[in-house]
């Protein structure tokens, strides 16, 4: 059973794209201060629960943006942690965050 999208007048249409932009150029700055090492991967995900741009990050998307961490480093950990790769931050149990914090270190 398919649900249909909601018909969405110009106002909103237009209120919904400023918002998608808006979460876009939040989560592109988040991942360039976790880049840059203004804002550790330990502090990021201490915020996932309460910040909604945190929180529906993929976590393979943070990792990424540590430094030392490729798409291969980062995969080969979300295996060994038994994480979900689509896996969002908001999403991580307390024993998958702590796994990832005892690796990365």
């Amino acid at each position: 059973m398919k649900l249909a999208l909601p018909t969405l007048t110009p106002e909103q249409r237009a209120e919904a794209l400023a918002k998608a932009a808006e979460a876009r150029k939040a989560r592109t700055a988040l991942l360039a201060s976790i880049k840059s090492g203004e804002t550790t991967f330990a502090e990021v995900l201490k915020r996932a629960k309460e910040d909604k741009t945190v929180g529906k990050t993929k976590v393979a998307q943070l990792l990424k943006a540590v430094p030392g961490l490729g798409a291969v480093k980062v995969a080969k950990l979300l295996e060994e942690t038994g994480i979900d790769v689509d896996r969002r931050a908001a999403g991580l149990g307390d024993r998958q965050r702590q796994a990832l914090l005892d690796a990365i270190g």
